[in-house]
């Protein structure tokens, strides 16, 4: 079992493995409001083999070197948190609106045989079910009754019941909903390509749970990464250069086609550009992420 270290001991370690400290208070107070653990998912890169056992650090790296690589990922989930919000709004607006519009605002979104689920996984139904039954807001609550019986959401309008919705709710009927036809529908309500579309929100949802989470993205491959359309990603490396099908790049090309075509935000990309060095150790874990042990090392 590894032993629980003070603040200072962990500052001692990470000197003792030859990363230079200038400050040792400023980092010992960094490490007790963020967290050695999470801040050593960011140090592995500048470490010589720690996949190895190696953790002593490249000669010359500095703290604070690291530390602003850490505070730009910081910074940058801070943005996605509130464009992805934006999205996340959008989505459930277009959707609502094409589910009343196509198969009436009533009843047939709760019904099982219209969504085409898997085998293997819960039901859509019972997600939407069980997201509206543990709403606790009013235009919920006006729907169920009194007498402790089971509610009655048949007459819950589909407007009303996407606030209540998870986003990962809302992707799941997105993608299964209308036998097949509500991704097409909702992506052509939004005037985005219909290719690909429900696994592009699909991609936006993981991305807003790392966010939420205050997960790393900086070096992260994304793993439900969404087919972004090739006219999308062509006009975004004309802009910020090459980038990974896999990176966080990817799907921020991704949700800035979604939310300036359906004019709910300014997109991320052009402002992130102007702010970073392409030529950076952050800007590089962006457009190419790579594991620590692929380094080189």
């Amino acid at each position: 079992m590894k032993p629980s270290l003070s603040w200072y001991a962990q500052v001692d370690l990470l000197v003792e493995r030859g990363l230079v400290v200038n400050d040792r208070d400023a980092c010992a107070a960094f490490l007790a409001a963020h967290n050695y653990y999470r801040f050593s998912g960011y140090m592995r890169y500048f470490q010589k083999a720690p996949h190895r056992g190696d953790n002593s650090f490249e000669p010359g790296t500095a703290f604070d070197d690291i530390r602003a690589t850490y505070d730009a990922d910081e910074a940058l989930r801070s943005v996605l948190s509130q464009r992805l919000g934006r999205a996340e709004i959008l989505l459930r607006t277009h959707t609502a609106h094409v589910v009343a519009n196509d198969h009436g605002p009533c009843g047939r979104y709760l019904e099982e045989d219209f969504y085409t689920d898997a085998t293997n996984s819960e039901p859509t139904v019972e997600s939407c079910l069980r997201d509206i039954e543990r709403s606790r807001e009013r235009h919920i609550l006006r729907y169920t009754t009194d007498s402790g019986s089971t509610p009655d959401f048949t007459v819950l309008p589909v407007w009303s019941a996407v606030e209540a919705f998870s986003f990962g709710t809302l992707s799941k009927c997105i993608e299964r909903g209308g036998r097949g036809t509500l991704a097409d529908a909702v992506a052509t309500s939004l005037g985005v390509a219909k290719a690909g579309f429900p696994y592009r929100v699909r991609a936006l949802v993981y991305l807003r749970n790392r966010c939420a989470h205050h997960s790393r993205l900086w070096n992260h491959s994304v793993i439900d990464a969404g087919p972004t359309p090739n006219n999308v990603r062509v006009k975004a490396k004309k802009l910020a250069g090459q980038f990974e099908p896999r990176s966080v790049l990817d799907v921020l090309a991704s949700l800035d086609d979604i939310v300036v075509r359906g004019k709910a935000a300014d997109p991320v990309l052009p402002d992130l550009v102007h702010q970073h060095d392409r030529t950076s150790a952050f800007w590089r874990g962006l457009c190419h992420p790579v594991n620590p042990r692929d380094r080189g090392a």
